[in-house]
């Protein structure tokens, strides 16, 4: 990299400033996975996220390929079926090889009933996470290039809550020297955070009128 900077310094100024946006917006409230340098295990965010009881969760990153070239945003959703190309399979196993110590399964794994609900629960997520992608792309569009024009899908490990609709926002890539530039530049960070927020505007009352839908129970005598 031309200016030696590190992802963890500008993903972290990108969710600053989105957190400022959250807190300044009347019915919304942040929750900051982490607040600095520190590392944060993959599971652990997850159980972060629920025991604040998150409707959206979204994980920034700026991540690097080989090469000099890639660049735009990105925005990725949960798959259960594999990577939709090899660059998302790629990224996800980089993400999920960072935590492959810890953590269990969400209750018994041999429980047939509980793995058909989750798994029912988890779908219905996935749907959502797709529709909150489409509504940041439509905007991270407006603020520059993007590297792919749909959601992308991969089996990001902190994408995995089944009940919290889950993104992920790849905001440039840092392996690029004129992107590595841009993440630099607070009104740049400020511009991405932007868009990451009218996306998430976008999407909220549709999200919100769907967690009040009433879950399906099932009755185990």
């Amino acid at each position: 990299r031309r200016y030696r900077t590190r992802e963890k310094d500008v993903v972290l100024a990108i969710a600053r400033e989105l957190q400022n946006l959250v807190a300044a917006t009347p019915g919304m409230r942040p929750v900051m996975i982490r607040d600095g340098d520190y590392y944060v295990g993959l599971r652990e965010r997850i159980r972060k996220a629920n025991r604040h009881g998150a409707d959206v969760f979204i994980s920034i990153h700026a991540d690097s390929i080989p090469g000099r070239h890639a660049r735009g945003s990105s925005v990725y959703a949960l798959s259960e079926r594999g990577a939709t190309n090899e660059a998302a399979k790629v990224l996800a196993d980089k993400e999920n090889a960072a935590d492959m110590i810890g953590g269990g399964g969400l209750g018994d794994k041999d429980d047939l009933l509980l793995k058909v609900l989750v798994d029912m629960t988890q779908n219905a997520t996935i749907g959502d996470s797709l529709d909150l992608g489409t509504d940041m792309l439509t905007s991270l569009r407006q603020v520059g290039p993007l590297h792919a024009p749909s959601v992308s899908q991969a089996g990001f490990m902190v994408l995995k809550s089944p009940h919290i609709p889950s993104v992920l926002v790849e905001t440039a890539f840092i392996s690029n020297p004129d992107e590595e530039r841009k993440l630099r530049d607070r009104a740049s960070q400020r511009r991405i955070a932007q868009g990451i927020f009218a996306g998430l505007q976008r999407a909220a009352p549709r999200l919100l009128a769907r967690r009040a839908t009433p879950a399906t129970t099932v009755r185990r005598d």
